[in-house]
């Protein structure tokens, strides 16, 4: 697997070479945004890992401009904690946010969840829901793609997996410890904040009311169920 790693920090950029090269990681580094989108371009990474505070280009920049050209997975690395900073880096394409300092044994834990599932982002869906109506909303579970009311509608391969969950189980519960258990593995049971921001966001681009969900409904201190059309 080939991981473009984007940081101004050299001792970050120094200790995460050492680290995944170790496990076999083969990796790509740049030392600003600029430089990021030229590596991006002529290595064609796996994953891309990225600051958000890099000179030329910043982070989101560097997401807006990868997302230009490219599906490839994008892992903000960020010392930058506000749900603001996250919020925008997320609807910039981003698929995943750790802050800094961060654990290894976490980020490592990120990175597997994409290896894991990057081959089921390719794949052909749940095959019993290849094609779902709600709303003006059209989901293709096959083809992955979503047309709106207004167009075509991008979402992450983390918010596709999130959506394919409730799609499965339409009219039932999921709940939370299943989906974050399913997304980003058993250590994460407890990341119930982020898998909000990831509903909400879900919601924005899909619900009519984003405020006031009619098909991604929250199940209050358990979990969530996708409420199909009658």
């Amino acid at each position: 697997m080939k991981i473009l790693i984007a940081d101004d920090d050299p001792q970050i950029i120094r200790a995460l070479r050492v680290t995944l090269g170790a496990r076999g990681y083969e990796i790509i580094t740049a030392h600003d945004g600029a430089e990021a989108l030229a590596k991006a371009i002529e290595h064609h990474p796996d994953l891309v890992m990225l600051d958000l505070g890099m000179p030329h280009l910043d982070g989101v920049q560097v997401i807006e401009g990868l997302r230009g050209w490219s599906q490839v997975p994008i892992l903000v690395v960020s010392g930058r904690t506000g749900a603001a900073d996250k919020v925008e880096a997320l609807d910039a394409g981003a698929d995943d946010y750790v802050t800094k300092p961060f654990a290894m044994d976490e980020l490592l834990a990120r990175i597997r969840a994409f290896t894991r599932r990057l081959p089921a982002t390719a794949s052909d869906g749940p095959g019993d829901v290849p094609l779902t109506t709600f709303g003006e909303v059209v989901v293709d579970f096959s083809a992955k793609t979503v047309a709106g009311p207004t167009g075509p509608i991008r979402l992450t391969p983390t918010e596709w997996l999130i959506l394919e969950l409730l799609v499965q189980s339409a009219g039932k519960l999921v709940t939370r410890e299943m989906i974050l258990g399913r997304v980003w593995g058993p250590n994460h049971s407890r990341d119930t904040g982020y898998l909000r921001l990831y509903l909400a966001q879900l919601r924005k681009k899909l619900e009519p009311v984003p405020a006031s969900p009619r098909y991604l409904v929250t199940v209050l201190g358990m979990g969530y169920r996708f409420e199909p059309d009658a």
